[in-house]
């Protein structure tokens, strides 16, 4: 039976319809991914670029860290170089002092034997032929808490400068170092003078220098120092041991010896 004429139209036209609605339905579609796909790489893209901003600052941040790391790097290297610079020097210092210090005694064999006869006459007086110190007990030297010379004491210090001012000790330096025992100072009119036993040691070992000096020891070759109550030969357990302790040492040193003249070295080290 044949098909109608109409029915053929109809469904040629419902043909055409379905096919012109999906050739509109696929590229809007397209379109639509298309569109979100270029938002999803647009805020990829924003993100890998904010990544790489980051990374950017990390990267100067790190490298002013590293010049910084740098700069205090070579300060410690210079550090460490001044301070092995400074030992090397201690160390030649030490060495010539030991060096030196093979021969302690710089006084020659007549002034020895001269201090050691001088050991005899005066019992208070001591002297170390080894290290050319001479001791001497400040109860012959003071009276107690006073640093006042006493007179029976000048006839020693006047014989002893002339030792030392003889033509084989003339260029030797002197140090005169006083010292005390671990008793205060308590009556008020030695306090007056002596605050505490750093000025009695320090008064008293001027004391001794004047003298020297009036008995004809120049005063560039003298100095001085107080040790007050800590450099004791023996414990303060007495009266006999105090006794000891109160003291005043002379020590003849060689013209080099540091001790006694201004060490160019240390005052480098201060400016």
């Amino acid at each position: 039976m044949p098909i109608p004429a109409r029915a053929i139209y109809s469904c040629v036209i419902g043909l055409v319809l379905c096919g012109q609605t999906a050739c509109n339905m696929v590229p809007r579609q397209a379109l639509r991914q298309s569109q979100l796909r270029s938002v999803q790489l647009y805020q990829q893209n924003q993100s890998v670029m904010a990544e790489r901003d980051q990374f950017s600052q990390m990267a100067q941040g790190m490298t002013q860290q590293l010049a910084q790391m740098e700069s205090s790097l070579q300060t410690a290297n210079q550090r460490l170089a001044n301070l092995n610079s400074e030992r090397s020097k201690l160390q030649d210092r030490y060495v010539s002092l030991l060096d030196k210090g093979k021969i302690s005694n710089p006084l020659s064999e007549r002034a020895t034997r001269r201090l050691e006869e001088l050991q005899k006459k005066y019992p208070d007086f001591e002297f170390d032929p080894h290290t050319g110190v001479s001791k001497f007990h400040s109860d012959i030297l003071f009276s107690s808490g006073s640093d006042v010379i006493n007179p029976k004491a000048s006839p020693l210090l006047k014989e002893f400068a002339e030792i030392l001012n003889d033509e084989d000790a003339r260029t030797l330096n002197i140090l005169v170092a006083g010292h005390t025992d671990d008793k205060r100072i308590v009556k008020r009119n030695t306090a007056r003078k002596h605050q505490n036993n750093w000025y009695l040691s320090a008064h008293r070992a001027i004391s001794v220098v004047d003298m020297l000096k009036k008995s004809g020891i120049s005063e560039n070759r003298m100095g001085i120092s107080g040790y007050s109550k800590y450099k004791p030969v023996v414990e303060n357990t007495g009266k006999e041991s105090r006794q000891l302790n109160r003291r005043v040492e002379i020590y003849v040193l060689a013209p080099d010896a540091v001790i006694a003249e201004w060490d160019p070295d240390t005052e480098t080290s201060m400016n």
